[in-house]
């Protein structure tokens, strides 16, 4: 498994302090689009070894959630530098989700 589970307590040391753009994943186990989402991020972590890959559980980090002030899910949110550099919301193609990574 090469994403991560990202929580309040790893976000700083993993996302904040990455060397590599982060891609996060924000998901819940009862959202559907979410579960089309994940397999696709998933493969993207495993093909792409210059961006590290985090999933926020939306119910079990609702405080991460809300910094990012995310309303739908699934959000694929990318980090640089500690700053967001891009985002969307919703079911995305893999190639969509490479091109917010650029």
């Amino acid at each position: 498994m090469n994403t991560l589970t990202i929580t309040k307590d790893n976000f700083k040391s993993e996302v904040m302090n990455s060397d590599k753009p982060v891609l996060l994943d924000f998901w819940a186990s009862w959202c559907g689009p979410c579960k089309m989402v994940s397999p696709v991020v998933d493969e993207i972590a495993a093909e792409v070894p210059a961006i590290k890959v985090g999933k926020v559980n939306v119910d079990e980090e609702a405080e991460l959630a809300q910094n990012f002030k995310v309303m739908s899910i699934p959000t694929l949110v990318v980090i640089k530098d500690g700053k967001v550099h891009n985002s969307s919301i919703g079911v995305q193609s893999k190639q969509n989700i490479l091109n917010l990574i650029k």
